[in-house]
């Protein structure tokens, strides 16, 4: 059962952010820019491609790279469906939290309003801090080793993202996001 739903999660996952890509386009906003900025970012859906392909294989039993796993508890998987679910949520909120600012990448073309509001107003990156719980909760799932280690190259992807919108939105928002910074942490 648990690993059905880290298998879903991905989908659900993915899903939201296609729908939301999808509703702004027809609005005339262009939501994904990825890659805009650095095109070594063009690397990176390789490797989350083989993600995906690792989460179903495990979940479905489909041929792997490895089936070794460093530990089998119904308990830990169980605390990584919550991971799973809390990530969900998050993102869920995020996307609400976002509005119409909602972007895949760093619009330098048509930004939009900080968003300092809802979810942001406690997390200046919700979405990688979800995104953070879902890739945890999924290890604790499957607790394969190839998991672990996207787990720790996804944790220092996301922070080297975060960095490149920070020197971004300081430059763009100035004394605005500077204010934000004081009030509202960078993570949790």
């Amino acid at each position: 059962m648990q690993r059905y739903f880290g298998a879903l999660t991905i989908v659900l996952l993915l899903g939201m952010v296609w729908v939301r890509v999808l509703l702004m386009r027809r609005k005339g906003i262009k939501a994904m820019n990825f890659g805009g900025i650095d095109k070594k970012d063009f690397l990176i859906p390789p490797f989350a491609l083989f993600y995906f392909y690792i989460v179903f294989a495990s979940a479905f039993k489909f041929p792997t790279v490895s089936k070794r796993e460093f530990f089998r508890s119904g308990i830990v998987s169980w605390v990584g469906v919550l991971f799973c679910v809390a990530g969900l949520v998050l993102f869920a909120l995020s996307l609400v939290s976002f509005g119409k600012s909602f972007r895949v990448g760093i619009d330098q073309d048509h930004p939009d309003k900080l968003v300092t509001s809802g979810i942001f107003a406690f997390s200046r990156n919700p979405i990688y801090v979800a995104f953070g719980l879902v890739l945890l909760g999924e290890f604790l799932v499957f607790s394969n080793w190839i998991l672990l280690v996207y787990v720790v190259a996804a944790v220092w992807l996301f922070h080297r993202q975060v960095l490149r919108e920070e020197e971004y939105l300081r430059k763009h928002y100035g004394q605005q996001y500077s204010e934000y910074c004081d009030r509202v942490r960078r993570y949790l």
